[in-house]
């Protein structure tokens, strides 16, 4: 098999940010290509590339995965260590490297949830990091499952039957009521999804503050989401310690 073999898309250049401005091997210049022109050795992608020009996508919240998919798949044919394996060992550190940006990217990109999280951090910064908060609605019935529960985890079958199978039900049914809420948040975060990338196709700098405000409120969304979903964890595994939690595309 030659090198040629493994340029992407018949050699097709690719736009894509390379570590360096020439080839690591024969210096020559490199304008974006996935492998010399002159040497055809692969090249670095740029560890400063976001995952979403890693994936030749817009910094948009409603992804199409089909496009996703094949692009991620495309892209992992060119750099899989299997095509480096009979190659120096620069260019299989080179194909090891970039074949580990790529499975991050997709694996973020992918689920809906990080890619939002990823999304704040990229436009918001670390100032934005998402922490756990419980809702504000909330916090009283919270404080109350969380006795119901501690008591349910100290009873023992055999000495208290009757409150423990009446805790179990209470526990059982709230974590059908937090579920909903989960996904009622879900249903919010697709609506600030859509609102982010209606803006953003407007390419209007005079957008900016409502931008801002859609982070703002992705933040909190997702946010409170991570502390019910925290909670919702710790009933399955009390009170159906055999039982996985129900998962989708939002876990």
């Amino acid at each position: 098999m030659s090198e040629h073999t493994h340029q992407p898309d018949s050699g097709r250049t690719r736009d894509l940010p390379m570590a360096r401005s020439m080839c690591w091997h024969c210096q020559s210049e490199m304008t974006g290509e996935y492998f010399c022109g002159r040497c055809v050795k692969v090249q670095p992608l740029s560890r400063e590339l976001d995952y979403f020009t890693c994936l030749n996508l817009p910094r948009k919240l409603n992804l199409d995965e089909k496009a996703l998919e094949e692009t991620f798949y495309a892209l992992s044919r060119s750099f899989h260590p299997d095509y480096f394996a009979t190659k120096d060992d620069s260019e299989q550190a080179i194909s090891l490297g970039n074949t580990a940006l790529l499975n991050t990217a997709y694996r973020t990109l992918k689920d809906p949830v990080q890619r939002a999280e990823y999304l704040i951090r990229l436009e918001a910064g670390s100032a934005k990091d998402i922490r756990t908060s419980p809702p504000a609605d909330l916090f009283d019935e919270i404080l109350e499952l969380q006795e119901d529960l501690d008591e349910f985890r100290s009873l023992s079958a055999e000495e208290s039957g009757d409150r423990r199978q009446e805790l179990l039900e209470k526990l059982q049914a709230d974590r059908r009521t937090l579920e909903a809420r989960k996904t009622q948040m879900e249903e919010k975060l697709r609506e600030q999804f859509s609102r982010w990338d209606a803006l953003l196709a407007e390419g209007d700098a005079t957008v900016q503050a409502q931008k801002d405000a859609v982070l703002t409120g992705m933040q909190e969304i997702l946010s409170n989401r991570t502390y019910v979903k925290n909670i919702v964890n710790d009933l399955v595994a009390a009170t159906s310690p055999t039982a996985e939690p129900g998962r989708s595309a939002w876990h």
